[in-house]
């Protein structure tokens, strides 16, 4: 099978998965729009992987490199990229064209508008959805899309990098006492709400734990500087990993999530949690009490008793909380992402008739 992939911005895990179509013998092309600063990943694709940058291609340029790569189905990243749009719509009807998407349905105005429209916009571009989980598939349902059309587990965490054999830690020694927050150092990921819970938190009872935080963004400049908390800037995946060794209970205190992949890495990771209730993963990785704790969105005062909570368990409860959270973590891999897509394809051909059966 030829697979296309129209994207805009890449991540390492999308590679992982890339790895094991490749394992199955497909051949893939992918279009890219550049790298994000705030998240310079470097990609290692596979030899045989062919990558194009967007820029390099308008429109008309765009179609012709498509026809020249002959796909079998293409998957497209929303529907913000008119190029990428006029694609999928010359080859609607034809091959699947499958529109990838991690909104949530808030039931806003826009959302509503793009509802009354998506028989004109989404359904003469897209046969079929993919999306991440529950929260995306309410709004595919919602655009129109028939149950059958669409496929749930678009993201997936490199899960062999993450997984608890790599961060190991023995029983004999004492839990890690550091919480790690993982992103992008924006608005968006509330930051300023961890960092007011945590300092207030530390203020009212001093205690032996530490905040470790990486990533890089437009707000490192005015992080929160306390004798507890660690910047530790941006770090490739397997640096990552050996940071991760160290620490003991992840937190992501977005205000805005769609996803967060990162959570998925986590849980596979073996790590518990304190998510907000804004984060999408929450709905896969996340059981409230089990293997952490869920808090209201831009709740300082919520946020702040969760992390107390965390703080005063005995290290016993610590690592059957990161148990459960590597039971989640492992339940959706690279591979499974790849069947998924292997299974979308073939929902879309034709029943081959029964061979009919004489008597002898």
């Amino acid at each position: 099978m030829t697979i296309l992939f129209l994207y805009t911005e890449l991540a390492g895990y999308f590679v992982a998965g890339i790895c094991e179509l490749c394992k199955q013998g497909h051949n893939i092309h992918i279009v890219r729009w550049p790298v994000n600063k705030e998240a310079p990943f470097a990609f290692n694709f596979p030899p045989d992987v062919s990558v194009y940058e967007r820029n390099d291609y308008n429109a008309k340029e765009l179609l012709v490199l498509t026809k020249e790569i002959n796909p079998d189905i293409i998957i497209s990243s929303g529907w913000i990229d008119k190029a990428y749009l006029n694609v999928c719509k010359h080859y609607n009807g034809k091959i699947p064209t499958v529109l990838s998407m991690d909104n949530h349905w808030f039931g806003s105005l826009k959302q509503k508008l793009m509802c009354l429209l998506s028989p004109w916009l989404l359904h003469r571009t897209f046969s079929h959805s993919w999306v991440p989980g529950s929260p995306q598939k309410q709004y595919a349902l919602k655009l129109g899309f028939k149950p059958e059309m669409i496929q749930t587990g678009f993201y997936s965490a490199d899960v062999p990098l993450f997984a608890p054999e790599a961060v190991f830690r023995t029983e004999s020694q004492a839990y890690p006492k550091r919480f790690i927050y993982v992103g992008r150092y924006i608005h968006a990921k509330g930051l300023d709400i961890l960092f007011k819970a945590w300092t207030e938190l530390y203020e009212e009872k001093p205690h032996e734990w530490e905040l470790w935080c990486i990533g890089a963004g437009e707000l490192f400049e005015q992080r929160t500087i306390h004798q507890s908390i660690k910047h530790l800037g941006f770090q490739q995946p397997e640096q990552l990993k050996e940071t991760l060794r160290n620490a003991g209970v992840f937190v992501l205190p977005s205000r805005f999530e769609p996803w967060g992949v990162v959570v998925h890495e986590m849980a596979a990771a073996g790590f518990p949690m304190i998510l907000s209730d804004a984060v999408g993963a929450a709905t896969q990785f996340l059981k409230d009490g089990v293997n952490g704790f869920l808090f209201r969105n831009e709740d300082v005062r919520n946020l702040k008793e969760c992390l107390k909570q965390i703080i005063d368990l005995p290290d016993h409860q610590l690592r059957s909380m990161a148990k459960e959270s590597s039971i989640l973590g492992l339940s959706h891999t690279p591979q499974g992402w790849a069947n998924r897509l292997e299974q979308l394809y073939s929902s879309t051909l034709p029943e081959q008739p029964k061979a009919k059966s004489g008597k002898m």
